[in-house]
């Protein structure tokens, strides 16, 4: 919790920090790693003045050189501009020469009539198409930043209001409970031993755990899950818990069903789980014993606690706690 305390201050840190890298990402981007560049751009994209002055020059030049496909390209360069910036030229000529002017607007209008055509406005196609994927892929990137900094906002500010979920209180029960020492029992050590807790909250409350020799052979696995639930609403009321052991030399997985005494007497309940392995019913320090081929579980009752609620008394579970120790099983028969 003081780590989680230490974090709390820093939470609107983060976000300013998130929005400001992000910002200096954005113009780092724009500006210098990938800036947008126009390439043979045309002059349909100069101001309406500039775009006068492109007609004049044009004009000029078809007096130098009346070549007609020259004069029409540069008309098409301007585009949709092209019109009003010839009108320009016409009512001002400038000093040039009105007879030149009329020659060139007609020489044009000949040329596109003949072509069925109008003057179209040209531009890159290269060019466009790399804006619209730069400003596709920005936009992906500060979608990410933001989500990435929204998702890191929401859980350094979880942490820091001190809510504490049931998976979190099932795991700080299972850190605090004591492991049996079986060799002061006079057994031998197992090859694994596990301790997990169930809280009434833990809707998805389901374990498993791998088995491996010393020299990192896998053995099988085993675990434990909801195996019944009892009333309506959230969250579930779970009466009745299966553990199991799966051995990779045996066929058949072992299960056994840990019930709470309301379930273990009622017939209905009963004939729901019993397809699914043998009913025992839960009791405080209470051992269940499976076992396969090669191996034995002992599944060991170390804290119950039954919910206090509308329901039937002892019918569901507030917490439980499950000390689970795996020996492998010699000459088919189970340690003492």
């Amino acid at each position: 919790m003081e780590y989680v305390k230490k974090l709390a201050p820093m939470v609107p840190w983060v976000q300013i920090g998130l929005f400001v890298g992000g910002l200096v990402l954005g113009l780092l981007w724009g500006y210098v790693i990938s800036p947008i560049e126009f390439v043979d751009a045309t002059p349909s994209y100069l101001r309406a003045d500039l775009r006068e002055d492109y007609m004049r020059m044009a004009i000029d030049s078809y007096r130098l050189n009346p070549d007609p496909n020259l004069a029409v390209a540069r008309w098409q360069g301007l585009g949709a501009g092209a019109q009003q910036a010839y009108a320009a030229v016409q009512a001002d000529p400038r000093g040039m020469d009105p007879a030149i002017v009329k020659s060139y607007g007609e020489l044009v209008t000949q040329v596109l009539a003949a072509g069925g055509g109008q003057p179209v406005e040209t531009g890159s196609g290269s060019s466009l198409i790399r804006t619209i994927v730069l400003g596709i892929g920005g936009l992906v990137l500060l979608g990410v930043l933001g989500y990435g900094g929204l998702y890191l906002y929401r859980l350094l500010n979880n942490r820091g209001s001190g809510t504490v979920t049931p998976t979190m209180q099932a795991s700080e029960m299972s850190r605090k409970a004591e492991k049996t020492n079986f060799e002061q029992l006079g057994l031998a050590p197992p090859i694994t031993q596990t301790m997990t807790t169930y809280v009434l909250g833990d809707d998805l409350y389901d374990e498993s755990f791998s088995i491996d020799t010393a020299a990192g052979e896998f053995m099988g696995e085993y675990g434990v899950g909801v195996s019944e639930a009892i009333g309506v609403g959230d969250p579930k009321k779970v009466t009745a818990l299966e553990f199991w052991l799966f051995d990779k030399n045996d066929i058949k997985t072992a299960t056994k069903v840990l019930m709470s005494q309301h379930a273990f007497n009622d017939p209905a309940i009963r004939a729901r789980l019993e397809p699914k392995g043998e009913l025992v019913v839960v009791e405080p320090q209470a051992q269940v014993l499976l076992e396969t081929a090669t191996l034995q579980l002992l599944a060991t009752v170390v804290d119950l606690e039954y919910g206090k609620g509308p329901l039937p008394t002892n019918s569901y579970f507030e917490r439980i706690t499950l000390e689970l120790a795996i020996w492998p099983r010699q000459g088919g028969q189970a340690q003492g």
